[in-house]
């Protein structure tokens, strides 16, 4: 989802309209909030517990919420034995626990792959840790710049390398289901291995995020062009 600008919606831009006063029949002059003239469209407790809310840490409030919105992994996850690992629940004292689980233990028996489940939780911030840092890659840059090359006109290196670096402090902004989107647009697989993480890219994806961080400078770029 992207402002009329081009940007991709972010927390930060409703923010904005969360801490608007507006609403609350207010008028703010030089940081300081009076009464308006015109009539609230919510009330002083709603805006209270917003305001509780925001007050946590970004990073917080997106582990919340994402432990709302399960199966961020779901068909990118594979285990040792090359078997898709599927999402699975279980609930303990009130409390759901979010896994991973291997096809192979669920359809064959407990031993049929030797990493039976991982915690979802763990294993979605390993790979948005990973996949931060793989956009901050130079190889990775350069293989998107090339790939960029050839559907977008004009696009240079350093334009690639500014558009992916933007992601990393906008991530923890971005809603789940934003999250969502673009790691399944970037990562073709997650292979799980009982030493190591692995995580492969797709080459499209990343020319995409690219133009859709850049914005409408494509089509400006273009008109000029033409």
């Amino acid at each position: 989802m992207t402002t009329k600008g081009g940007k991709l919606v972010d927390k930060g831009y409703v923010y904005k309209i969360l801490n608007n006063r507006v609403y609350l029949g207010q008028a703010v002059h030089k940081g300081t909030a009076y009464p308006g003239e015109h009539q609230a469209i919510i009330d002083q407790s709603l805006w209270d517990r917003v305001h509780g809310i925001l007050r946590e840490s970004p990073r917080k409030r997106a582990m919340n919420t994402r432990a709302q919105t399960p199966a961020l992994l779901k068909g990118l996850i594979f285990g040792p034995t090359g078997v898709a690992m599927s999402p699975a629940y279980t609930r303990r004292k009130g409390k759901q626990y979010r896994y991973y689980v291997s096809t192979d233990v669920l359809k064959r028996n407990p031993t049929a792959c030797p990493v039976r489940r991982v915690p979802a939780a763990e294993i979605e911030n390993a790979v948005i840790d990973q996949l931060r840092g793989l956009l901050r890659a130079p190889e990775i840059v350069v293989r998107t710049w090339r790939a960029a090359r050839q559907s977008t006109e004009k696009v240079s290196e350093a334009e690639v390398r500014e558009a992916l670096e933007q992601l990393d402090p906008l991530w923890d902004e971005l809603f789940p289901a934003e999250q969502m989107r673009i790691v399944q647009l970037l990562v073709e697989r997650v292979d799980v291995h009982l030493d190591r993480l692995d995580v492969r890219l797709r080459t499209a994806g990343l020319t995409q995020l690219v133009a859709e961080l850049r914005g409408p400078a494509d089509s400006d770029s273009t008109r000029r062009a033409a």
